[in-house]
């Protein structure tokens, strides 16, 4: 498969998420945004390399730059994703924060350290899952 070059069909939207330090809300953060690109499908969606946006990754900054939305989610008001976003020269269509717009409580996963260590999935909850889906999808469908 070739490498992907300026100019060549791509996504037509891309999504840029913080995973919060495996936080509760930095998972939801990333199920959400999965959740959206399965929804809406990887023709109209990407999930965008956070890490690879600012030390301009040629793929990374030609697919931001081709896209007709950028979206970020973060699930703390630390709204890391948007900053990296706005840092590579970005501006963001619809920016996220789940605590602020979905309600969540950021509950980190090092507090459970030497202690009964839960599965991961228990850390979240499908709900919330779905109401952040919820808020990339429509904002991917607003014109």
């Amino acid at each position: 498969m070739p490498e992907w070059k300026e100019g060549m069909p791509t996504h037509e939207n891309i999504i840029f998420n913080c995973f919060g330090g495996l936080s509760n809300t930095g998972i939801v953060a990333a199920l959400a945004s999965m959740e959206a690109v399965k929804e809406v499908g990887l023709d109209k969606v990407a999930i965008g390399c956070l890490a690879g946006l600012p030390v301009g990754v040629p793929p990374v900054h030609g697919k931001t730059k081709a896209a007709k939305k950028i979206i970020t989610v973060d699930g703390c008001p630390s709204e890391c994703s948007r900053k990296v976003v706005e840092e590579a020269g970005f501006k963001p269509t619809k920016s996220f924060v789940l605590a602020r717009d979905i309600g969540m409580k950021k509950k980190a996963l090092h507090e459970d350290i030497g202690k009964s260590l839960k599965p991961l999935m228990e850390y979240i909850s499908q709900e919330d899952v779905e109401k952040a889906k919820n808020l990339i999808v429509d904002a991917l469908k607003e014109a």
